[in-house]
């Protein structure tokens, strides 16, 4: 596969499947569960991905953006949230040849 397929690192998520199925009629605007869309294998491996981050890994600005969105959300949105945006970082990470920067500063520095 190639990683140019994509326009920007972002437009992995809805290729996965993991952003939200959005029902929008006139003034009506339901946001629901994941679209499912993709391989449901790759899907599988990000959830499993950021479940162990969640639960298990070392500290870094990943999982320290999860647990935000889960003190907000929930932990289980978050899971997914953080299963899209490991797809995301991958991607990047694909494309630029780059390795992953556990200190939020180290990445920025790195993108810079």
């Amino acid at each position: 596969m190639d990683p140019e397929r994509f326009h920007s690192s972002k437009d992995v998520g809805p290729w996965v499947g993991l952003t939200p199925r959005r029902d929008q009629s006139g003034e009506r605007d339901v946001v629901g569960q994941i679209t499912r869309a993709g391989d449901a294998s790759l899907r599988t491996a990000l959830y499993l991905a950021a479940t162990v981050m969640l639960n298990r890994a070392r500290p870094n600005w990943l999982t320290a953006w999860a647990l935000r969105v889960a003190g907000r959300r929930g932990k289980k949105r978050a899971t997914v949230a953080l299963a899209r945006r490991i797809g995301v970082v991958l991607h990047r990470m694909w494309r630029d040849g780059t390795e992953f920067q556990f200190t939020r500063e180290k990445a920025m520095a790195a993108s810079a």
